[in-house]
């Protein structure tokens, strides 16, 4: 009798672990022809300077302020650059999930800056892999310092197509080919149209801090007239507490515009003109059904 109710335990069980497995292989071929999107390539619509892939959610409103200071070998009196500040102010708005609109204000040139960036795919993993998250960014600024240029001397137009892939948890790459329109360049005889391409990346060190860096090479001409221009290169640490974003980080840009940063650093690592400064990002959501759903 023991015999018979041990072999039918057996047959029982065996029955039992062959039906599961099937079940984990049917939900395995389930997964395999579903497409899961990959989020958070980087923690903020920018890098350092540069912008991410990301773009902002829809209805909501993320307020930016961007602080530079002067440079660090411009001594003790200065204390070293921290008396010098420049700074931006600007709104960035989701009309959609994947798209969004920007406008801002920098005291550097007195520049009113107007951008769009739309997600135009997403990595994925899973059926249909698509291995890089494409970002087209576009957008255009007025110079308002100098008064007596004509309107159109005073305007710029930048255009970027942002390649971006996260490898794993805790790595993001990023390319950006760029290119830059002048109507006036600040320097006469300096190229009007300018070409360059960026690189960054992320390293997630926790949940909420992660190390950034980028760089851009402007494919330009060392002739004397542009001998004062050297290529962008930031260095940061993203800070991540609950609706904010604080991004600290050591830059040879004074600007934070394309206009600046990829077609006016003046500044060199290897001379010391290294700027500290840092961005504040903080997000608002005007989606009232998410609010309804947080409430619940």
């Amino acid at each position: 009798m023991k015999l018979l109710r041990l072999v039918i335990a057996f047959v029982c069980s065996a029955n039992f672990l062959y039906a599961q497995d099937d079940l984990l292989g049917e939900l395995s071929r389930q997964d395999s022809l579903v497409s899961f999107p990959v989020t958070a390539t980087f923690k903020s619509t920018r890098i350092v300077n540069g912008h991410s892939v990301e773009t902002m959610k829809k209805n909501h409103l993320d307020f930016r302020i961007s602080h530079r200071f002067g440079r660090l070998n411009s001594g003790a009196y200065q204390l070293f650059g921290l008396d010098q500040a420049t700074m931006r102010m600007g709104f960035e708005y989701g009309i959609t999930d994947r798209f969004m609109v920007g406008v801002g204000r920098s005291t550097s040139q007195k520049v009113y800056d107007f951008f769009g960036k739309h997600k135009l795919l997403q990595q994925t993993t899973g059926a249909g892999n698509m291995p890089v998250s494409v970002t087209l960014f576009g957008g255009m600024g007025i110079a308002t310092v100098n008064r007596e240029l004509e309107f159109q001397d005073k305007i710029y137009y930048s255009a970027q197509v942002l390649i971006a892939r996260k490898f794993g948890e805790r790595f993001s790459l990023q390319l950006s080919p760029s290119y830059l329109h002048r109507n006036r360049p600040e320097i006469a005889g300096d190229e009007k149209i300018l070409l360059a391409m960026g690189i960054g990346g992320r390293y997630k060190l926790s949940k909420r801090v992660s190390l950034n860096g980028e760089y851009f090479y402007t494919a330009r001409e060392k002739n004397t007239v542009t001998a004062p221009y050297h290529d962008s290169m930031s260095f940061g640490v993203d800070i991540e507490t609950g609706g904010h974003v604080f991004q600290l980080h050591f830059t040879n840009s004074l600007g934070m515009i394309e206009k600046q940063f990829i077609g006016e650093t003046t500044g060199s690592w290897g001379k010391g003109d290294i700027h500290y400064g840092f961005n504040i990002s903080r997000t608002f959501s005007f989606d009232k059904k998410s609010k309804r759903e947080a409430a619940n």
